[in-house]
């Protein structure tokens, strides 16, 4: 027994690892590879149906079976499969799932499936930004519109009990993070990560800041797949 808590004990500290490293990248401004936004073409799935399915493979079935699913097309995300659940599964592109610097990456595929709190909260955010990312607003634009319209109240806070399962597989979040490690996401409106406990040695969350969207995000390392498997070997 305590072999076997030693090694999940060493699984999620990898994780946690993985996971802090990216969500900083995230939120680091550098040269960026993709200066310009690619034909709108390369930011589309041709096939519904294997979007659909990335999209539901970010929770377990129980989940995302009744979900409804959203696939991005020309002007924004569209509703492809009406969910009975509440949740609401994506597939996130770079203006919303990579850093700043892959923010018009076309190959980012990142597969996220958020409940009813936060589609009705965080959700309206990613498809805000999808929708001026198409246009073709920079990264610059894109987050002076976001931060005009929370001021305004045009798009609300988070709302209590906001989360987000990332348990895919596949997918890709871009160059320099290509395949995110199995966790969970739960969000709120200017927290300070310390009421979690994030951060701190020992502790299994991860807590970021972004003031420009007032948000605070609490990542969670989960040991398995949206399938059941287990992430690492012990």
């Amino acid at each position: 027994m305590l072999k076997k808590i030693s090694a999940i004990a060493i699984k999620s500290f990898a994780l946690l690892v993985v996971l802090g490293t990216a969500y900083q990248a995230m939120a680091q401004d550098a040269t960026t590879p993709y200066p310009n936004m690619a034909p709108i073409e390369q930011y589309l799935m041709v096939d519904r149906s294997a979007e659909i399915a990335l999209a539901r493979s970010a929770a377990p079935e129980s989940v995302s079976r009744d979900a409804e699913v959203q696939v991005l097309g020309r002007d924004g995300f569209e509703t492809a499969v009406k969910g009975k659940n509440g949740f609401v599964c994506i597939v996130g592109r770079g203006w919303t799932s990579a850093p700043d610097s892959e923010f018009w990456n076309p190959k980012v595929r990142v597969p996220m499936c958020v409940n009813a709190a936060a589609a009705r909260s965080y959700l309206l955010r990613l498809t805000e930004i999808t929708e001026l990312a198409l246009a073709g607003h920079t990264l610059a634009q894109v987050n002076e519109a976001i931060a005009a319209a929370i001021a305004k109240k045009e798009l609300p806070p988070m709302e209590s009990g906001a989360m987000c399962y990332m348990m895919g597989k596949q997918g890709y979040g871009g160059d320099s993070a290509p395949h995110w490690p199995s966790h969970l996401m739960f969000f709120y409106s200017d927290m300070d990560p310390a009421i979690w406990g994030a951060n701190l040695p020992g502790s299994p969350v991860v807590g970021m800041n972004d003031p420009v969207e007032h948000l605070t995000q609490f990542v969670v390392a989960v040991q398995r797949w949206s399938d059941g498997t287990e992430t690492t070997k012990p």
